[in-house]
């Protein structure tokens, strides 16, 4: 019972761990969004994969607290239009009204993303456009490179465009210097060069319809009485962790990989806690990556601590009775690592699509094959290092002769029957090793923890597997 206790308050520990790093990481995280609020987001900087991470996770926030209103207060030159891409794709997914606020500049990709947003204001001073890609370095691209990106780019914008009721013209314009933006009779903007436009030419308005921008506004709050929003406002702000969701989220088969080998180890090894810690702050961080990354929320973690628990309560009540607990923990914990890195946002069908479903199976494919080779190795050659000697033998078995040569037999050999009794070499949890006789012997209980010295009895065997309970007088 000792050893039992023991080994629950291990787990105990390690599974406080989790919570512990997960609730100092979330803590920053906690913006205050109640129905009606009109949600003001930051969108400042380079468009690059945190601020993907950040604003994934704004939208999601304000649609599950049913914000009246999500306003991007933008000033940004642009990066990278992969990240742009994803960003507008986020946007598309909302059933709240949007609106960005161009506080100076909406360069480049940042004009990509105004575009996704169902009203533009800008600034007195400030400007939209010249979306043209090019190189990192700053150099174009080589002319064939080009073609192609600007097609499927000019295709997307327009396509945008037209969702949240701008002129698609226009949009193509800011990226595409042969397009052409005629309105009517006049041509607004010739071939020739890519279009950018001030608050002045955005704002203007031609056959009673503005070119791109509702209007000029000083300030948010201008912004909200002209719009007609009379939300409360409350901002939603970048937390420091989600500077690093992205890579997080990226490392995720590495994450999955090292947290399934770390509880494999956690079982194998008796005595050793640092495998189990390894695979505490694997799995912290996978959930925590996602969570911040706006991929994920709190059910998830709840439905794997389920499935934990559920596997626990196979290992250390049921072991060798039934394995309906275990099947479904385990099912119960892959299901919610899977659901972890699904992009779901509120208001879709509760089931992913195959494209949802597309990056998170490549993941779990990559970690479970990788689990399961690591895996194959380790039990064939983790048992020969000192490391689990170590472990396994010296720190379980009580003080004495040492066992590490000492011939270990099979109940076949020794002709185990049940009721023959012995005594346990190390401790049971519920595998172990125990002497009967002269030799020493792989056993296992029914999960009942079994401390060294323990007398035991065989109450099964079954080819090579010996069953063994405790025989100590009560």
């Amino acid at each position: 019972m000792a050893v039992y206790v023991q080994a629950m308050r291990k787990k105990l520990s390690i599974f406080a761990l989790v919570c512990c790093l997960m609730g100092i990481a979330t803590g920053e995280a906690r913006d205050a969004i109640h129905k009606g609020d009109v949600a003001v987001v930051p969108l400042r900087g380079e468009v690059a994969p945190s601020l993907l991470a950040f604003l994934r996770r704004a939208v999601k926030m304000a649609e599950s607290n049913e914000a009246s209103a999500i306003i991007f207060e933008m000033n940004t030159y642009g990066g990278r239009l992969d990240i742009a891409a994803d960003i507008v794709n986020a946007l598309n997914q909302t059933k709240i009204p949007t609106y960005t606020f161009i506080n100076t500049n909406a360069g480049s990709a940042g004009a990509i993303i105004a575009i996704a947003t169902e009203h533009i204001f800008m600034a007195p001073v400030s400007a939209i456009g010249a979306a043209a890609p090019i190189l990192p370095t700053g150099e174009d691209l080589p002319a064939t490179a080009k073609e192609k990106t600007i097609s499927y780019w000019s295709a997307l914008i327009r396509g945008s465009a037209s969702k949240n009721a701008h002129n698609p013209d226009v949009a193509e314009a800011f990226m595409n210097k042969d397009k052409e933006v005629k309105i009517g009779d006049r041509v607004v903007h010739p071939k020739g060069a890519v279009l950018t436009l001030n608050s002045q030419e955005a704002t203007e308005r031609i056959n009673g319809k503005p070119l791109l921008a509702e209007g000029v506004v000083d300030s948010i709050a201008d912004l909200t009485k002209k719009a007609g929003l009379t939300g409360n406002v409350a901002a939603i702000e970048p937390t420091g962790f989600e500077q690093i969701a992205f890579w997080i989220t990226a490392l995720a088969p590495l994450l999955l990989l090292g947290g399934i080998l770390g509880a494999y180890l956690e079982f194998k090894i008796p005595g050793a806690t640092w495998p189990g810690v390894i695979s505490a702050i694997c799995f912290a961080l996978f959930f925590l990556g996602h969570y911040l990354a706006g991929l994920a929320g709190w059910e998830v973690v709840a439905l794997f601590v389920l499935g934990m628990v559920l596997v626990l309560i196979e290992i250390l009540f049921f072991a060798h009775t039934t394995i309906v607990f275990g099947v479904v923990g385990v099912f119960l914990m892959l299901a919610s690592l899977l659901w972890t890195m699904v992009d779901h946002y509120p208001g879709q069908n509760f089931f992913p699509t195959g494209k949802m479903l597309a990056v998170p199976l490549l993941n779990m494919f990559i970690a479970i094959v990788g689990s399961f080779i690591v895996i194959a190795l380790l039990a064939r050659y983790l048992p020969r290092t000192s490391i689990y000697r170590r472990f396994a033998l010296i720190d379980s078995n009580p003080p004495g002769p040492s066992l590490a040569g000492t011939p270990r037999q099979f109940a076949t050999a020794l002709a185990l029957t049940p009721g023959t009794h012995g005594t346990a070499v190390t401790v049971l949890r519920p595998s172990g090793k125990a002497r009967f006789a002269d030799h020493v012997v792989d056993v296992v209980t029914e999960g009942e923890f079994i401390a060294p010295q323990t007398p035991v009895k065989v109450i099964q065997t079954d080819g090579m597997r010996v069953v063994v309970k405790s025989a100590a007088p009560l």
